[in-house]
């Protein structure tokens, strides 16, 4: 953990691409997670790496050949051909996404020069192989002193230049085998370092999960007090709904009270002006009264009127019954008299006849 530090810290969701589709993103992480950018001291390398939980969800080492491409205001993706996949990152902001991809670019920058240093130096020791070779043959024959000039001659043949040649190119491949044992050495030892580092990183995120369960549980609960608190509180609310719906027909009904209450005070008012004209009126009626007292002494008067009239009429039918019975007798003489004429007259106009 000393030879590897972070240089940048960043939160954002992690996508890697579908290895079948090559089209579809899944995701890695189910919700935002760190993602850093970790500096090699030793290998002067750079990674990328995302722990989510107790799972790496990226360890990517930053190559010159690289490229962080943005294919929306807040995603963007790079290819790993180590990895051989595409991880992406969505951040909850453009200015995220920005900072990481100028990052990326620094650190691809700095990758790029530290291979540029690195063969720099691999081509200085090839150089100082080849030197030593070329002195090794010189020094052989330099300590052949005691031969002969045929001995001398023979050393000079094509065959033994070639061999030469041969011995020089064996000699680089092997100081070139040497360094580049040397080099995978050290990055098998960075590989363990970091595996350790990574070992103590998921210890660590184990102890973190325990923790985030406890968490969880004491969320859990805190959550099922509120759930409950909250049904208390809906049923509260809930009286006081009906609370409410009571109110207003209270509300209501005090309304039609007030209403008929001004009816009754504009009937009062009515009253009042009604008793103000209640001494004429007595008057009024006491005048009315007389009236009609004295229309029923008239009343009186005129039906003991009508009484003796009453008794002045039967008086007349009485009279006129018994005259028209006198009457009738008096027409029965009369018509026993007329015919006792006609029988006169025609007797005299029978005798006047007969004369």
């Amino acid at each position: 953990m000393r030879q590897e530090q972070p240089i940048f810290t960043t939160r954002a969701h992690v996508f890697q691409i579908d290895p079948s589709t090559k089209k579809n993103w899944v995701p890695a992480s189910k919700q935002a997670v760190t993602v850093s950018y970790f500096y090699d001291v030793t290998r002067s390398s750079y990674r990328i790496i995302s722990v989510d939980g107790a799972k790496v969800i990226i360890n990517s080492t930053i190559t010159p050949n690289m490229t962080f491409t943005k294919t929306s205001q807040k995603f963007g993706q790079w290819a790993d051909s180590r990895a051989n996949t595409v991880f992406g990152l969505g951040f909850s902001s453009e200015q995220q996404l920005t900072k990481f991809a100028e990052k990326f670019q620094e650190v691809k920058e700095a990758a790029r020069l530290a291979r540029d240093k690195s063969q720099e130096k691999i081509e200085t020791s090839s150089n100082h192989s080849q030197e030593s070779g070329c002195e090794t043959p010189s020094s052989t024959q330099a300590s052949s002193v005691n031969g002969t000039d045929d001995e001398k001659a023979s050393h000079a043949s094509p065959a033994d230049t070639h061999l030469k040649s041969e011995n020089d190119k064996l000699k680089i491949a092997l100081t070139q085998s040497a360094a580049n044992v040397k080099k995978w050495e050290t990055e098998l030892q960075t590989l363990r370092e970091s595996n350790a580092r990574l070992t103590v990183a998921l210890q660590e995120s184990v102890a973190s999960v325990e923790q985030w369960k406890k968490q969880f549980s004491i969320c859990r609960d805190e959550n099922d007090r509120l759930r409950s608190k909250i049904e208390q509180l809906e049923e509260q609310c809930g009286e006081i709904n009906r609370e409410k719906e009571k109110n207003s027909q209270l509300k209501s009904r005090i309304e039609e009270l007030e209403s008929e209450l001004r009816e009754k005070d504009m009937e009062l008012k009515d009253l009042r002006k009604q008793s103000e004209i209640i001494p004429q009126l007595m008057s009024e009626c006491e005048y009315v009264s007389e009236k009609l007292e004295a229309a029923e002494r008239d009343n009186q008067n005129l039906e003991d009127k009508v009484r003796s009239l009453k008794t002045d009429i039967e008086e007349s039918k009485y009279r006129q019954r018994h005259l028209k019975g006198e009457l009738k007798s008096f027409l029965e003489v009369l018509d026993g008299k007329i015919d006792d004429l006609h029988d006169f007259r025609r007797g005299l106009s029978k005798l006047g006849t007969d004369n």
